[in-house]
C-alpha cells in the first residue's frame, strides 16, 4: 500500500478503537514517527494529511524542520540529553520525554532565554527498563509538581514506552497504569498541573492504547513501512 493508504488505515484504526471505548476520535492525535524516514516519504505523508511529526534525535530533525516549516507541528519523542535542550526548545512544539528535574530545569532555562513556554510530558518507566528513560511511578508526582513550578514549562501529562510484546493485550496493563497514574495526579488538586495528555501506543498496539485513554499515539512503521 502507499503511504497515503497506510495513513488512512492508521486513522481508521484510531477511530475504531476510540468508538469502542466510547471516546470521541478527535481526542486522539496521531504523531507520525519520522526517525530515519527520508524527506520524500515524509512529504507524501504530509500531503496525505499527517499533521504532527515526531523525531527522536535533535540533529536529524533540523533538516526536516527546515523543509516542513509552518506546515506541521513537531514533537520530540526520544531521550533528550541536557546539552541538546537548547536546540529542542527552539525546534519543537512538545517534548514527550522529560524524566528528571535537571532536564526540566535545563529546558526551563533555555526556554526562558528565548521567551518561550515549552509544553512537556513527564516520561514514566512502568517496567523498570534500564534501557529506556523515565521516572519510577512513585516518583512521577514529585517530578510533575517540581517541573510545573518552573515558569517556562507547561506540564500537560505523561508518556510511557512499555516493553515490547507481540500480543498487544500484554501491554494493556502498562497503558492502564499510566492512565490511572494520570488520574491520581489530577485528583491531587495541583492547580499548575494539566493532566490532559497521555502519550502511549505505537504501530502494533495503538488500539489498546486508545482504549485505555491515549491522546497521543506515536506511529512510524504502520505509516512509513519497516525501517532499513
Amino acid at each position: 500500500m502507499s503511504i497515503a493508504e497506510n495513513l488512512a488505515r492508521v486513522k481508521e484504526r484510531i477511530v475504531g478503537a476510540a468508538l469502542r471505548a466510547g471516546r470521541r476520535p478527535e481526542t486522539v492525535k496521531l504523531v507520525g514517527v519520522t526517525k530515519t524516514v527520508d524527506l520524500p516519504r515524509i512529504e507524501l505523508a504530509v500531503e496525505a494529511g499527517l499533521e504532527i511529526l515526531g523525531e527522536n534525535y535533535v540533529q536529524e530533525a533540523q533538516e526536516k524542520l527546515r523543509r516542513f516549516q509552518g506546515r506541521v507541528r513537531w514533537h520530540f519523542i526520544g531521550r533528550l540529553q541536557r546539552n541538546k535542550a537548547k536546540y529542542a526548545v527552539q525546534l519543537f512544539d512538545l517534548i514527550h520525554t522529560v524524566d528528571s528535574l535537571k532536564l526540566a530545569e535545563e529546558i526551563h532555562r533555555r526556554a526562558q532565554a528565548l521567551g518561550r513556554v515549552i509544553p512537556v510530558l513527564i516520561q514514566v518507566d512502568l517496567a523498570a527498563q534500564e534501557t529506556k528513560g523515565g521516572v519510577r511511578p512513585d516518583e512521577a508526582l514529585a517530578l510533575v509538581t517540581e517541573a510545573a513550578r518552573l515558569g517556562n514549562l507547561r506540564v500537560l501529562g505523561l508518556m510511557t514506552m512499555p516493553p515490547y510484546f507481540s500480543d498487544p493485550e500484554r501491554v494493556r496493563p502498562y497503558f492502564r497504569r499510566l492512565r490511572e497514574l494520570s488520574e491520581e495526579i489530577a485528583a491531587g488538586g495541583h492547580t499548575e498541573v494539566e493532566m490532559t495528555e497521555l502519550s502511549m501506543g505505537m504501530s502494533g498496539d495503538l488500539e489498546v492504547a486508545v482504549e485505555e485513554g491515549a491522546t497521543l499515539v506515536r506511529v512510524g512503521t504502520a505509516i512509513f513501512g519497516e525501517r532499513p
